[in-house]
């Protein structure tokens, strides 16, 4: 999920009218904040099965005020109430169709709500690793969505992290099948590398330009830990502790050493804290990560300093 939501442009939160925002839907707005998923637009499902309208106004202001504690716009995203399960069984897809018109009302507000976003091309290219495969007589090929900056026929790239550096040369740019002559911010495509084995890159490196980003285990960050009611942490933790630290699309083990005179983080707390991960990754500063333990979300934060 954590991949898939670092490739986003906006996301749609489902919300089911009958439960209202879950610890769940806490997590998944928190993790869209974190990988920088500009806009978000609601639909309420199963309206269906209330029928209480204000239950349902109650729901939408609930789920408003999450919003807006996680930096978004509550008042003003777009809130689409109808149920997915009855325009399934439906399928006519009319406008005029009660059971298919919020579908159709979700489209409207996806296309009016989220804009065709601003592509960092003029930044050295960059693009996390999110799928490697051999194709028999031609080489092995890197699929992921580009991060910033251009890649054409012909580029030397780096791929860093995990593993040593890499150095080769793209030979092919490909999106759905399509032959590029060139790959730009937000495309997902597949890169065709030079001289490189299957099994000499993997999930979680980056693809870039040489030089522009190195493989480091030690940072400083800026950390906030997630409270009870947000799906995180029940009790504090200490120097040592190990969780999961996601970026982009890997996820390796660290270490976290609280500063000099803090004993223990409660949830909810903000502190500023370093880490050493057990893998070298290709970081930098201004890199947002999830800290995750036993398949939930605990904290989130931002790379300040990069130590070694």
């Amino acid at each position: 999920m954590i991949t898939g939501a670092a490739q986003m442009d906006g996301a749609i939160l489902v919300v089911a009218a009958t439960d209202g925002p879950m610890p769940q839907t806490r997590e998944h707005i928190l993790l869209a904040r974190q990988v920088n998923v500009p806009y978000i637009v609601v639909f309420m499902n199963k309206v269906d099965m209330v029928e209480d309208a204000e239950l349902l106004d109650l729901v939408e202001l609930e789920v408003r005020e999450l919003l807006g504690r996680y930096g978004y716009p509550g008042d003003e995203v777009p809130v689409v109430r109808g149920s997915a399960l009855r325009a399934m069984e439906c399928g006519c897809g009319r406008e005029e169709c009660g059971n298919c018109r919020p579908i159709l009302e979700l489209l409207e507000a996806v296309d009016t709500y989220i804009p065709t976003p601003e592509r960092d091309v003029e930044k050295p290219f960059l693009m996390p690793i999110e799928d490697v495969f051999s194709i028999s007589g031609r080489g092995t090929v890197v699929t992921g969505r580009i991060e910033r900056g251009r890649v054409k026929v012909g580029d030397e790239v780096e791929v860093v992290g995990i593993r040593p550096t890499i150095r080769t040369v793209v030979t092919g740019v490909e999106m759905f099948r399509k032959v590029l002559d060139e790959g730009i911010a937000g495309d997902n495509v597949g890169l065709l590398l030079r001289g490189v084995e299957r099994k000499e890159v993997e999930r979680g490196q980056v693809v870039a330009r040489p030089g522009s980003i190195t493989p480091h285990t030690k940072f400083r960050a800026e950390v906030y830990v997630l409270t009870k009611e947000e799906g995180g942490r029940h009790t504090p933790f200490f120097s040592g502790y190990r969780p999961q630290f996601y970026f982009r699309t890997t996820d390796v083990t660290g270490t976290i050493r609280l500063p000099e005179g803090v004993e223990m983080v409660m949830p909810g707390d903000n502190v500023n804290l370093e880490v050493e991960l057990i893998t070298p990754i290709a970081l930098e500063r201004g890199l947002r990560f999830a800290i995750r333990e036993g398949g939930r979300t605990v904290g989130a934060g931002t790379i300040t300093e990069i130590l070694e």
